[in-house]
This record gives structure tokens, C-alpha cells and sequence, in this order.
């Protein structure tokens, strides 16, 4: 087929020449994203701010160049956008505070889009891909809520699309452009050197070889490293406690099934579209002639998940990834000239649509129903992880109101780094919180002259008997919907501590 009548046809479908692309159907593109721009700002508007957003509240208080358990860059926009006004109440103001996340994510999908065009995808194949990412379960879902994963996917789609336009054009810049790229994301989460390690394998051992020896890749790399340097600085000084938290998540995966749920889980989050597509995508890598120049990057995806089978790391770890499997699948597919077969991607996408639609927060929050066990609350941890704020807040304001002056607390102690985002955002006149869990443990802790404290924690939690030489209860706190940082049913304890906090704090430290 020449190249005008490849421009003739919106469904032709092959690999693109260097100087040539199909046109980018705006039309259809434009549609998709305006559907996906609205079913998330309803689903960001809606319900609490959920326990990581109010956590990184909390960190940007705190600017530094790193934190504990990632890099920077959330806990700033957490402290740009409600110094600039969101307020993270429910409506408009919990949409302005995510409204960073739902920005980047919208661009995730035109990146999705632009993939499978660079690899030759007309009309339907960028339709599809756009499609499969709007209505996946991880990829646009996650942009309701201010979240590392949601900076951090977007990111290696743009990467991604770096590297896929690299191959059809062989610009070097572009290699450069996805180091700083590299930089950025290292600035939010450390799982991208993952991505560039299995790329790099891949490319060595089926093509293209050149790749590594493009001087830009190598600049692009030393930007990335340079700009995390402040980070690892950081962490070295601080014990490397993002080691530990590696070693925390291989254990809490445990709890859902390990290393034999991680592929089944990791499908599921592509949606019924995306996952038809990326098992496709997969296969069209692997064996068509059209796609040859990237199945590198099929291979470094497998290696990519065996890579955090093996290490313990969650299932949405390499989501990241599934545009690109998925852009592969649909400029395949479209490929296919049985017009019947084309039409099977109506219903299929259709189904997709109805789950997004139905996963969408329709219900007011006084008809959900409470959590049956922990089991159900951690399932539905992005539910039930926005409710109980409110409540906590107020309880543990009265229960120190109710105190004689002379028994009130010189701090609150929380044994959640959520809990402790919550009282410091909703809680009104109470004393310094503190948290020893995860990243706020390293946000400092209270001064050696707090004698007597605020312990908000579960009913069974051990930490008291270490830290308080007495703890008399004061109250109960259990929200209908509650699932504030490990248990539904807390309780607030008047605690007198054993010894100065600058000895306590290290042993009580945890992520």
C-alpha cells in the first residue's frame, strides 16, 4: 500500500515508515478522552481524602529531598495544591486536590494512543488502545486518587513512547528526552531502573543492540542518576529504610495470595479490553513480522514480571507496561481484514465499558455497606481507606476536651501513618501528632519533654506495653465505615512514657 493510500484508509495498519504516520484521529481520540476526563472527575470529587493523600498532606509539611518510603514529588504537589486552596472536602474541592493525578493520567492515555500509532496503528488501532486504557481497572481507575502509582505510571508511558518512536526513528533525542524523564519519575517512585535494566537485557539479546550504544541513552542515564543522588543521600544517612519497605510489601503479599495470584491479580487490572489486548499484544510481539522491531520490548516485559514474582513486588508494578502490550494488540488487530472479526472488538469494549461505568463510586456513602472482616476492608482498601477521618478526629478532640488540664496530653501518638495524616489535616486544636509508622516515623518525633501522650491505636496493639508505663484507656473509636490504617476498632489511651522519646523513637520505628 503507497503512502496516500494508506492516508486514504483510516484502518490501514503496518510499520510506519520513518517519515510517515497514520493521522492522529482526533475525532475518536477526542471522544475517548472526554468520557474518561469525566468519569474521573466524578470519581475524584467523590467520598474522603483517602489515607496515602492525607499521609502526603502530612510530608509536605515537611519539604525534603527525599522521604522514607519514595521520592519527593507527591509530597510536593500535596503542599502546592492546598496551599493554592483545595480544601479535599468532598465535591470540588477533593477534585481540585487530585486533580494533578487525573491531569496525568488523562495524559497517560493520549501517550497509550500515540504508541500505537508510532507502531503503525491507524484509526481503530489508536481507538483501541485509547479504549483499553480508559476502561482498565489499574491504569485510568488509579487516577482518582493523588497516589505515587498514578504519577508514576504516566511516566513510563511517556518513556515507553520514547523508546517505541526511537525504534521507527532512530532520533537520539528522544533516548535523552526519556532520561529526563527517568529523573522525574525517580523523584516519585524507585521502580523505573527496573524497566530500563529489562529493556536493556532484552534489547542486548534479540535487538536492537544499538540502543545501548547511543551516546544520548548514556547522557539520559547520568541525568537520571545525578538527580537522584540527593535521595540516595538521604536514604544512606537515614539507614536505607526503603529496603525495609521492600521487605514489608514481599510480606504483605503474602495476605493475598503471593507469588501464585501475582500474574492472575496483574491481569485482571488490565479490564476486559486491555486484557484481551495485551495477551494479544503479547503474541503479535512475539510472531508477526509487522511488529518485529519491538519485541524487545514483549520480552522485557516477561522479564520484567518474573522479576517481581521473584522479588515479592505487587501485581500493579508492571501495569506500567500494558500500553504498550496493549498498542501492539489492537495494530494487530485492526490488521486483520475479516470484517466480522473486526466487529468482535464492539462488544468486547462495550463490556468494558459497562465495568467502568459500574465501578464508578455512584453509591452515597450512607449506602455502603461496612466491612465484614479485614479481609473485605483490605480488598477494598481504596474504599474504605477514605471513611473514618472525620470521626477519629473529633473523637480523639473530646476525649482530650474531657481531660482536667493538668492530665492532658503534650502530644498524639498514632500507630498508623494514615491516622496521624488524619488528625493533623481534620484535627482541630490538638497537641504535635507523631507517627512511628512508614514514612512519618522519619518526619521527627516528639520531644523528650512529652511525659505524657495520646496513644490512638488498635485495642490489642503491644506497642503500649514497650512504650507507656501505664495506659488508661479513655475511649473507643469505631466508625460505621472506618478502616483507619490496619483496624476498624480503635482506642484512645492516656499514656505516661517509660523514658525520653530520643530513646524510644528508633525501637518504635517501623515500616
Amino acid at each position: 500500500m503507497s503512502t496516500d493510500e494508506r492516508a486514504a484508509d483510516p484502518h490501514a495498519t503496518g510499520p510506519a515508515s520513518r517519515g510517515t504516520l497514520p493521522r492522529l484521529d482526533l475525532p475518536v481520540l477526542g471522544a475517548i478522552f472526554v468520557a474518561s476526563a469525566a468519569a474521573l472527575a466524578f470519581g475524584a470529587s467523590r467520598y474522603h481524602l483517602f489515607g496515602d493523600e492525607l499521609y502526603f498532606i502530612g510530608a509536605g509539611r515537611h519539604l525534603s529531598v527525599s522521604y522514607a518510603d519514595q521520592g519527593p514529588v507527591l509530597p510536593l504537589l500535596a503542599r502546592v495544591v492546598t496551599t493554592l486552596g483545595a480544601s479535599g472536602e468532598p465535591g470540588i474541592g477533593l477534585l481540585l486536590f487530585r486533580l494533578p493525578a487525573v491531569l496525568v493520567t488523562l495524559a497517560g492515555l493520549v501517550f497509550a494512543a500515540l504508541i500505537a500509532r508510532e507502531m503503525g496503528g491507524a484509526r481503530l488501532a489508536q481507538g483501541l488502545a485509547a479504549a483499553a486504557y480508559a476502561t482498565s481497572t489499574f491504569l485510568l481507575l488509579q487516577g482518582e486518587l493523588l497516589a505515587t502509582n498514578t504519577i508514576d505510571t504516566p511516566l513510563w508511558v511517556a518513556i515507553t513512547w520514547c523508546v517505541v518512536r526511537w525504534v521507527r526513528t532512530r532520533r537520539d533525542s528522544l533516548l535523552l528526552v526519556a532520561g529526563v524523564l527517568t529523573a522525574v519519575d525517580m523523584q516519585v517512585k524507585w521502580l523505573i531502573p527496573v524497566f530500563w535494566v529489562c529493556v536493556a537485557g532484552a534489547a542486548l539479546a534479540d535487538g536492537p543492540r544499538d540502543l545501548l550504544r547511543r551516546p544520548l541513552l548514556w547522557v539520559g542515564g547520568a541525568i537520571a542518576v545525578v538527580a537522584t543522588v540527593p535521595a540516595l543521600v538521604w536514604q544512606a544517612g537515614n539507614g536505607w529504610p526503603y529496603l525495609q519497605l521492600t521487605s514489608q510489601v514481599a510480606d504483605e503479599m503474602q495476605y493475598v495470595g503471593g507469588r501464585w495470584l501475582f500474574v492472575p491479580i496483574m491481569l485482571v487490572m488490565a479490564g476486559v479490553l486491555g486484557l484481551a489486548l495485551v495477551l494479544f499484544g503479547l503474541w503479535a510481539l512475539a510472531r508477526s513480522p509487522r511488529l518485529r522491531a519491538y519485541r524487545f520490548l514483549g520480552i522485557a516485559f516477561v522479564a520484567m514480571v518474573v522479576l517481581f514474582v521473584i522479588t515479592g513486588g505487587r501485581p500493579y508494578y508492571p501495569a506500567a507496561v500494558f500500553p504498550v502490550l496493549i498498542a501492539a494488540g489492537a495494530v494487530e488487530f485492526a490488521a486483520v481484514r475479516r470484517t466480522w472479526v473486526r466487529w468482535l472488538a464492539v462488544p468486547v469494549a462495550a463490556v468494558s465499558a459497562v465495568v467502568l461505568v459500574v465501578s464508578l463510586p455512584f453509591t452515597p456513602e450512607s449506602d455502603i455497606a461496612p466491612p465484614t472482616s479485614t479481609l473485605d476492608a483490605g480488598t477494598k482498601i481504596s474504599v474504605f481507606g477514605q471513611f473514618g477521618w472525620t470521626e477519629l478526629a473529633s473523637a480523639t478532640e473530646s476525649a482530650i476536651e474531657a481531660l482536667p488540664a493538668a492530665d492532658r496530653p503534650q502530644a498524639v501518638v498514632t500507630e498508623s501513618y494514615w491516622q496521624a495524616g488524619a488528625l493533623e489535616h481534620y484535627g482541630r486544636g490538638l497537641p504535635p501528632v507523631y507517627s512511628a509508622s512508614r514514612g512519618y516515623g522519619y518526619l521527627g518525633r516528639p520531644a523528650d519533654a512529652a511525659t505524657t501522650v495520646l496513644w490512638v491505636g488498635s485495642r490489642d496493639s503491644r506497642d503500649t506495653d514497650s512504650t507507656c508505663r501505664d495506659a488508661r484507656p479513655l475511649r473507643d473509636v469505631s466508625p460505621r465505615l472506618g478502616f483507619p490504617g490496619g483496624s476498624a476498632d480503635l482506642q484512645l489511651r492516656l499514656c505516661h512514657v517509660r523514658a525520653p522519646w530520643s530513646q524510644l523513637w528508633e525501637g518504635l520505628r517501623h515500616m
